[in-house]
């Protein structure tokens, strides 16, 4: 029987569960008031496909769709009375838009939209010119750091000593303040033009970092990680990140265990994309338990031997040594608020073994089964590229941080660029070298960007979009 066809409130968003040669596999998310009939999605070939709730946050229902469609040079699927075109061949000449750090720690939601979203609309117009098959997130889609404005005890608890911290007691009363914000957040977002056109019509794939849930999360003291306010304010992010990140329902976490990663692994004609998730599990001497190590690298034996491996790491995998940089912003004006991201990267002391392991994973990739990898990242509000070297051929890195995010101090750039040419070898053989952008000269470019990775016959290539130098050269790798 027909349905209505309401306006959502929020959404379509697309999320891609991958392709084969026939069909590209899909979830959609939309929310709506809970009065209204949720209308069938009508895929172009198929039946209508009727969703399940996976939300109900007061007078509001998040629905999902499951669905495919077929592969062909356009494909497209009706909601609500509206037709989204959706590139869904995969299997030729491929285009992904890679972006990260969409917002900033206070004061999101008072910046003049226009301003904000300046690259989003760079989006949308490469996307009319040539349509992007998937987009890839990076981490911190959303700022959730102003949770902590959300009730007046989460206000005390921000400002409160490690020991205080650890005995302020979490209540549904707080529950319900930390859930409303990040409900209306990703609605607030989501609901942006620019953001809305590119969601509806290009598959995501999407994965968290520490501002998503608050800034620092995983770095932080132990006494404070393990605070109940802590714990509770990780349980509502990861239940609203499951949702509208990854369209699907919240799972609960268990108290006397690590939390399951949300990681995934999506195969696609050709190549393959691995997202481990970096923060679930994280605490300051610690990136994952082993847990997610074997979540990572099953996901990766899942993948298979396609011909290049995409891997969604939040935080870059190749960079300088950080302990001198550490040092050097103790004495950089304002440099002591940087201090939390550096013991957030792999090249911190804490997490070097660590990086040893992820690198080696990777190298087996790349030395035993002869697969191409590249690495994207977000997260250092920079934009740069980094080369693992090996016989058997090169690791790239690349880096696009923020989309909306304002860029650091260039002084800041200049730092972390010269310590980059010292050079790094954090495995015997395999040297890192960190280069400049094609066409800049420092290391790390100080401007809001994203990246757009493209297949054409067995090449890929990159260029970035550069807020106020425009685009860089196309750089093969």
């Amino acid at each position: 029987m027909a349905r209505q066809n309401p306006t959502p409130n929020a959404g379509p968003v697309l999320f891609a569960r991958g392709a084969t040669g026939l069909q590209l596999h899909l979830a959609a998310v939309i929310v709506l008031d809970a009065a209204q009939d949720p209308p069938d999605l009508r895929p172009e070939v198929g039946r209508d496909v009727a969703p399940v709730a996976l939300h109900h946050p007061g007078g509001q229902i998040v629905w999902c769709y499951e669905f495919a469609l077929p592969v062909q040079p356009e494909a497209a699927y009706e909601l609500g009375g509206r037709r989204y075109p959706v590139a869904s061949d995969l299997t030729g000449a491929v285009r992904i838009a890679f972006v990260s750090c969409n917002g900033q720690e206070s004061g999101d939601r008072e910046r003049h939209i226009h301003e904000r979203n300046a690259l989003w609309r760079e989006l949308h117009a490469e996307h009319d010119r040539q349509p992007f098959h998937l987009l890839l997130h990076g981490g911190d889609q959303i700022y959730a750091d102003e949770i902590l404005d959300a009730h007046p005890d989460l206000q005390r608890w921000r400002e409160a000593s490690p020991d205080e911290q650890a005995a302020m007691v979490w209540g549904s009363e707080h529950a319900e303040a930390a859930e409303s914000f990040l409900f209306q957040r990703y609605v607030e977002l989501l609901t942006h033009p620019e953001l809305a056109y590119l969601a509806a019509r290009v598959p995501s794939v999407m994965m968290w970092d520490d501002h998503d849930i608050f800034d620092g999360w995983g770095s932080h003291p132990r006494v404070v990680h393990d605070s109940p306010v802590a714990q509770g304010l990780f349980s509502a992010a990861r239940s609203y990140f499951r949702i509208f990140q990854q369209g699907d329902s919240p799972d609960p976490v268990a108290d006397d265990a690590d939390p399951p990663p949300l990681g995934q692994g999506l195969r696609f004609p050709g190549f393959g994309v691995v997202a481990p998730d970096l923060r679930s599990q994280r605490l300051p001497d610690r990136v994952m338990a082993e847990s997610g190590w074997g979540a990572f690298e099953g996901e990766l034996a899942e993948l298979g031997e396609e011909a290049r491996l995409l891997v969604l790491s939040s935080v870059p995998a190749l960079g300088p040594r950080l302990s001198l940089v550490e040092r050097i912003l103790q004495v950089i004006p304002g440099g002591q608020k940087y201090e939390d991201d550096l013991r957030d990267q792999w090249q911190s002391p804490a997490h070097r073994a660590e990086w040893g392991r992820f690198l080696e994973t990777l190298l087996e990739r790349l030395e035993v089964m002869g697969q191409a990898v590249t690495v994207l990242s977000g997260e250092i509000h920079l934009a740069t590229r980094g080369e693992l070297s090996s016989p058997a051929g090169t690791l790239h890195q690349l880096v696009a941080s923020g989309v909306a995010h304002p860029p650091p101090p260039k002084l800041w750039a200049r730092t972390l660029g010269l310590r980059a040419r010292i050079g790094e070898t954090p495995l015997p053989g395999h040297p890192v070298r960190m280069k400049p952008l094609p066409g800049q000269q420092g290391i790390y470019t100080a401007e809001r960007n994203f990246l757009v990775l493209e297949r054409t016959g067995e090449s890929w290539s990159v260029a970035w979009r550069l807020e106020g130098s425009g685009w860089t050269d196309v750089l093969a790798v």
